[in-house]
């Protein structure tokens, strides 16, 4: 499949209570990954689509899962997305040596997030 989903991300105002629940709630690895000065949990469902838990980084905004979709080349998809009417929230980054992403607001307001992994050595 072209593009599929490869991480759902939780954005939390309260990182505890979300653990907490989702850990009750599903049969989840939560693994504490170091990220800056805040903690971030990868979420391993065994089969399908994984994801992570973090610290909202925008102080009062509200609690959201972001949906991430790869792509062959972030910097050349958020361009075309932006050509296409959508608003660039976080432009291209490196995030943990581990690959690329943007984070986009496509002209109806969803938010979705574009996903390059480094290759593999």
């Amino acid at each position: 499949m072209a593009n599929p989903f490869v991480h759902i991300e939780l954005n939390t105002q309260d990182l505890e209570k979300s653990k907490d629940f989702y850990s009750k709630l599903f049969d989840w690895q939560l693994q504490n990954v170091p990220m800056g000065n805040d903690p971030y949990y990868m979420i391993g469902v065994g089969e399908g689509t994984g994801g992570g838990m973090m610290k909202h980084p925008m102080a009062g905004a509200p609690t959201f899962w972001l949906p991430y979709v790869e792509v062959d080349d972030v910097k050349a998809s958020t361009e075309k997305a932006k050509s296409l009417g959508a608003t660039v929230i976080r432009d291209v980054m490196e995030v943990m040596g581990a690959g690329w992403i943007s984070i986009l607001q496509d002209p109806q307001g969803a938010v979705i997030g574009l996903w390059k992994p480094m290759p593999r050595k």
